[in-house]
């Protein structure tokens, strides 16, 4: 497989867009339905979780399905975390190929999120590690890892935030 370096960014910057235009179902397409979307939480060791059926998960989907319930309890207005929708802005930077193997591509990158709701704008920041996999000519990810390297939340996180 040989997907181009800017075919990823453009994909990743494609992701980041939908979630700040509140394209949510279009943004569900961007997920393989088999996808692993995990965000760790910090120990008391200054650890990252390794096993989120055993520790504690900021975020764990082990498919699409759960991802898909968010977005339905975020559109109808059934998640008090998100109502009233906040405005956000993706930035992504340090975009790169880790590894690449039969028709899927292991890419890394630091992402900054600005989160503005209530009159105040909360800043989150981290490292994402996701693996693209090609799907009807088009990318899917079908596993997303997120380090959130900001560990004192004021608030309840959800996926427009990362």
């Amino acid at each position: 497989m040989n997907i181009s370096y800017d075919t990823i960014c453009a994909f990743l910057y494609k992701e980041a867009r939908l979630l700040d235009d509140r394209q949510w179902d279009e943004w569900l397409t961007c997920y393989a339905p088999d996808v692993t979307y995990w965000m760790p939480a910090w120990d008391d060791d200054d650890q990252i979780t390794e096993d989120p059926h055993a520790q504690i998960s900021l975020i764990y989907y082990p498919s699409r399905d759960g991802l898909e319930d968010r977005v339905f309890r975020i559109k109808t207005e059934r998640s008090g975390a998100s109502t009233p929708e906040p405005r956000t802005c993706h930035m992504i930077a340090n975009v790169e190929v880790v590894n690449a193997r039969g028709g899927e591509v292991d890419v890394r990158y630091n992402f900054h999120t600005l989160n503005h709701r209530y009159k105040v704008t909360d800043h989150f920041f981290g490292t994402v590690f996701v693996t693209l996999r090609e799907s009807s000519g088009d990318l899917v990810i079908a596993n997303k890892k997120i380090v959130l390297k900001d560990d004192y939340i004021r608030q309840v996180i959800d996926v427009y935030h990362i």
